[in-house]
């Protein structure tokens, strides 16, 4: 309790705003939603896992910070039950629909959030793949540049494009067995054209839907053991910059940080450690994240109950230890039931306009908004 009373009264002066709420069980994934929603879903109950749709404190709904509130908690707006763990959740973008994967399988659940009389996310339809059965859970990635899309698979030559209304399948990666066999950690849509796939190796392919049999491989990951697990982050910059313009975040669990420029794949743009201790569960739930509103800032978590934020401007290519400008360390204390296991930060993701502001959950089903303080006042 010493420790937990210390951590309160320091963040008094480290955090511009903190809020923590209760799940009824730990989540993976934080969605954002259309209106600043939140979605959460469970991924670890035997008897089916809820999928909420919270409202945010009313501090968060603003972009400008307004001091103490009343109103200090999420809310249900919505909910609904799925069967299986939910272990990756994705809003398609102007719609109101979900896309879920998880465990046994490579198949998609789509969801609709039903209208503003009625508080029900109700199972819609599934999306089924060829080969599914048998195939680890999909990562899975949205967009709605030309219909709703959703980007799904759990292995390199198993990559595929869905249209999410009529589950009619609009792009298959050709890729060669000997070279796509490889377990996918991330993929993501760099543009409606062009798709960055990350394996868990830390290799990273570009592919273009327009040439399915293309595959470009950026610079391979720093000489590293083979149980080395690897999981990227990507930024989306200013309306009108190239999408492969933001550098492509990569993070393996033994906390080695490389940058890679897109346009340029031959060297890294930086290379760093990570003050973090190797994680004990396979690198589950490794995470890295560009803050979308704060250049060059970038926060990683999944090797203990911390999240640590960098700041990459003055980052190099030398591979020296960075250190981190913030560490949140709130889920630490939170020990549910008196577990002796401590949490595990399970994913965190930054708000889409604040800068300084982050949500992370834990395995114990905390999930916290944080903004700390600036102590250089760089940043405004």
């Amino acid at each position: 309790m010493e420790a937990a009373d210390e951590w309160l009264l320091q963040s008094l002066r480290l955090y511009r705003d903190l809020h923590t709420f209760e799940l009824q069980a730990p989540t993976r994934l934080i969605e954002w939603a259309r209106g600043d929603r939140v979605c959460v879903a469970g991924y670890g109950q035997s008897d089916g896992n809820e999928i909420l749709q919270l409202i945010p404190p009313p501090a968060l709904l603003t972009k400008e910070t307004q001091g103490l509130c009343p109103e200090r908690d999420f809310k249900v707006e919505c909910g609904g039950f799925s069967e299986r763990p939910v272990y990756s959740l994705k809003y398609v973008p102007d719609t109101s629909l979900l896309v879920t994967s998880g465990p046994p399988d490579g198949s998609l659940q789509v969801w609709q959030v039903s209208a503003e009389d009625s508080d029900v996310i109700k199972s819609v339809s599934t999306i089924a793949t060829e080969h599914g059965t048998g195939q680890s859970w999909a990562k899975i990635a949205t967009i709605s540049a030309r219909a709703p899309w959703v980007l799904h698979g759990s292995r390199l030559d198993r990559v595929q494009i869905t249209e999410v209304e009529s589950r009619k399948n609009v792009y298959t990666a050709s890729i060669q067995a000997s070279r796509g066999s490889e377990e996918l950690s991330n993929l993501a849509f760099l543009d409606c054209n062009t798709l960055l796939l990350c394996c868990a190796t830390g290799r990273l392919c570009l592919a273009d839907i327009r040439q399915p049999q293309s595959l470009t491989e950026a610079m391979p990951v720093p000489s590293a053991p083979c149980t080395e697990q690897w999981c990227m982050g990507t930024r989306h910059g200013a309306q009108g910059l190239e999408p492969s313009s933001q550098p492509v975040a990569r993070l393996s669990s033994r906390g080695v940080l490389t940058l890679t420029d897109l346009r340029k794949t031959s060297e890294f743009l930086a290379l760093a450690k990570a003050r973090v201790p190797s994680p004990g569960s396979g690198a589950e739930f490794l995470c890295v994240s560009w803050a979308p509103a704060l250049e060059g800032y970038l926060a990683i978590s999944g090797f203990d109950g911390t999240v640590h934020v960098y700041d990459t401007q003055s980052w190099d290519s030398s591979g020296r230890e960075a250190e981190p400008i913030f560490v949140h360390k709130g889920h630490t204390f939170g020990g549910a039931g008196g577990s002796r296991d401590p949490p595990l930060v399970t994913v965190h993701t930054w708000h889409l306009q604040k800068p300084r502001t982050l949500l992370s959950a834990a395995s114990d089903g905390s999930l916290h908004v944080w903004d700390w303080v600036q102590p250089c006042g760089k940043c405004g």
